[in-house]
């Protein structure tokens, strides 16, 4: 599963993307987050994190599947 990373997420990450292991149990954006959170901590400290499959939005109760385009936005502020 291949995650794109856009704004703030890129710097916690350290990368464009995010290759997530085919051998985890991820099968619900809450998984993901789950898994996000473990991993990089500091991505618990965003005020809001919103998860985009096959380009909408996701609710953490969404199924996911190998083939989904996945994308982290963070909170964006206007100027």
């Amino acid at each position: 599963m291949n995650i794109r990373l856009f704004g703030i997420t890129k710097d916690i990450i350290g990368a464009e993307s995010l290759q997530v292991p085919n051998d985890l149990s991820i099968h619900t954006v809450r998984d993901l987050k789950h898994w996000l959170y473990a991993k990089y901590p500091d991505i618990k400290s965003l005020k809001a994190l919103a998860v985009a499959v096959d380009h909408g939005y996701a609710e953490d109760g969404d199924k996911l599947s190998p083939g989904n385009e996945i994308a982290l936005i963070p909170p964006v502020s206007g100027g």
